[in-house]
């Protein structure tokens, strides 16, 4: 998992960052304005910056046109919707860039995606007896090999990336097989009943009621 620096002088907003970062397993520093900013690059090693552009004392654009945070990618959080402000973001190197106002989810799958793309150590998620080789998409249940297909295994992902969160069957269906898989959203039972018997996961799948399920690692 991921250390993961924090910039956004809303509160309310950075707490709820952090929060969700900590429910799939990531650790947080927070910090609120520009020179905080500055202040932490200098002794918290972060994996990724969770940058907004409207700061006080010194805003994200600056802070990127000065490489406060070179070699590490950034995700932009803002409130400006504006192309132009968009592309200046990439322009200037940020790796993402989120609009406010935002789902969760959203943020950790663009989270998940930077860092998949950044980080070279191989993701592995154990659960119990069951080790998930993300990267290799290969698991192992009491070190025997277990067979997942495609549809199974990308389902487990977005469960895995989306830990200890409940969400919707349509939102794993979106999530896992995009908007334009033909099937219905209770397709998504179906896989998940096949997840619990192959992975052993009857206890750790969670089923939310009348809404979804939820991964409980």
């Amino acid at each position: 998992m991921a250390n993961i620096l924090i910039v956004e002088d809303e509160k309310s907003i950075n707490d709820l960052i952090l929060m969700n970062l900590k429910l799939v397993g990531h650790t947080g520093k927070q910090v609120y304005d520009g020179k905080e900013a500055l202040s932490a690059m200098e002794d918290f090693q972060a994996d990724l910056v969770i940058l907004d552009v409207m700061l006080p004392y010194e805003d994200g654009f600056s802070l990127m046109e000065k490489k406060v945070f070179e070699n590490v990618p950034v995700i932009f959080l803002t409130a400006k919707t504006s192309t132009v402000d968009k592309v200046k973001g990439l322009k200037l190197g940020a790796d993402d860039y989120i609009v406010k106002p935002f789902e969760a989810v959203e943020l950790l799958a663009r989270v998940e995606t930077v860092l998949r793309r950044t980080k070279q150590s191989e993701r592995i998620v154990t659960v119990g007896k069951t080790i998930i080789y993300l990267d290799q998409r290969t698991v192992n249940v009491e070190d025997t090999p277990v067979e997942l297909t495609n549809r199974e295994f990308e389902l487990l992902e977005v469960l895995i990336n989306n830990r200890n969160i409940a969400l919707s069957r349509e939102k794993l269906l979106d999530l896992a097989w995009g908007y334009d898989y033909f099937g219905d959203a209770r397709t998504v039972d179906v896989h998940i009943t096949k997840l619990r018997k192959k992975l052993g996961f009857a206890n750790c799948i969670k089923t939310v009621y009348k809404h979804g399920y939820r991964l409980e690692i």
